[in-house]
């Protein structure tokens, strides 16, 4: 849909006696944003401070930054700061790296999920952690219990779904 906003923005330009390169510009700027990364798109939206820093400690950059594909339910800063006082600081602590990771795992799930494929329905998905993470489609779309606030943000080697709380994965037995 917003690439049929763009493309009639540009014939509306070209129509209108403008510059045939304005269209031309758009479009790069469509394709730069097409081939940003998980990473790079989180880091651009500046929504996302606490969980690339996360990432980062964690060690998953590089991972999030590969082919793929990945679905991400992504926790926004005020998620993060929604967790009892000192719980981020002491996540980024190294001797915590391998809780940090199950964690961030926990909010990843491999291939494409569109929140379409979600609607409707509900579900018991696994994760990269290796636990299943409930989904629930018949009245918006929750994961683990938090709302998908922004669906659909694709990215070269994925799709991220904004989330309003950080997912706990069930405790190791």
């Amino acid at each position: 849909m917003l690439l049929n906003k763009f493309i009639a923005a540009g014939a509306a330009i070209v129509l209108m006696g403008g510059c045939a390169t304005a269209g031309h510009h758009e479009t790069k700027k469509m394709e730069m944003m097409e081939k940003a990364d998980i990473v790079d798109t989180a880091i651009a939206a500046g929504s996302f401070n606490t969980l690339v820093a996360a990432v980062q400690a964690a060690g998953l950059e590089d991972t999030l930054r590969s082919d793929g594909p990945f679905t991400v339910f992504a926790p926004t800063d005020e998620a993060f700061a929604a967790l009892p006082e000192g719980t981020v600081e002491g996540l980024l602590l190294p001797e915590n790296k391998d809780t940090l990771i199950s964690i961030l795992t926990y909010h990843v799930v491999a291939g494409k999920t569109k929140s379409a494929d979600l609607a409707g329905k509900t579900l018991s998905v696994a994760t990269v952690n290796g636990a299943d993470v409930a989904i629930d489609g018949t009245d918006g779309v929750t994961v683990g219990g938090a709302n998908v606030v922004k669906a659909d943000i694709w990215t070269s080697n994925g799709v991220i779904h904004v989330i309003d709380a950080v997912i706990m994965p069930p405790a190791a037995e």
